[in-house]
């Protein structure tokens, strides 16, 4: 690739193993009957900004900016509140009891704007993991049997391909939260 070629690009927070496997676990029982696409396992993230497609010449400085935000901020915990659903995706909902992730989200999308890389939107931003893809809003209002706390450590540079049945995400560069 060409320092001019194009990639799409977003920032994210990795989720440990452990929620994954929760979440995994959850979609298999409560949206099996879905006529959406479960997003895979691999797949699940929580987004902190998403930049769209952006030359490749600017990934370094994109995950530099990523460093520096993850290195002010500490570790985090959320906790998972409820299902929602909107036209195209359904997502599990985070509180962020201590503020951290919206101020991590915050930073980010200050240095990205910042860089000229990004412009925020104007809704807030909201801490979810998005579970299901669907071309219809699908009517679902699973309960969460689990409400534990997700304690996450590491932010990523993902690229993300747009293939046949699906995207496929693959982490550029992490950086742990902390500096650590």
């Amino acid at each position: 690739m060409t320092r001019d070629d194009r990639i799409r690009l977003f920032c994210a927070l990795q989720l440990p193993d452990e929620a994954i496997e929760w979440i995994a676990g959850w979609q298999a029982r409560e949206l099996s009957s879905s006529r959406g696409r479960p997003v895979p396992p691999g797949n699940l993230h929580i987004t902190l900004a998403f930049l769209g497609h952006r030359p490749v010449g600017e990934v370094e400085a994109i995950a530099g900016e990523l460093r520096g935000a993850a290195a002010a901020s500490a570790p985090l915990e959320l906790r998972p509140v409820r299902y929602r659903e909107t036209k195209q995706v359904g997502m599990i909902v985070l509180d962020d009891p201590t503020g951290g992730a919206t101020a991590l989200a915050a930073d980010v999308q200050a240095r990205l704007e910042h860089l000229g890389v990004l412009r925020r939107e104007r809704r807030p931003w909201l801490p979810h993991v998005t579970v299901l893809r669907s071309r219809s809003r699908e009517g679902h209002h699973p309960g969460l049997a689990n409400t534990c706390s997700i304690h996450v450590v590491r932010s990523a540079l993902y690229r993300s391909s747009l293939e046949v049945g699906g995207a496929r995400y693959d982490a550029l560069e992490t950086a742990a939260l902390g500096g650590r």
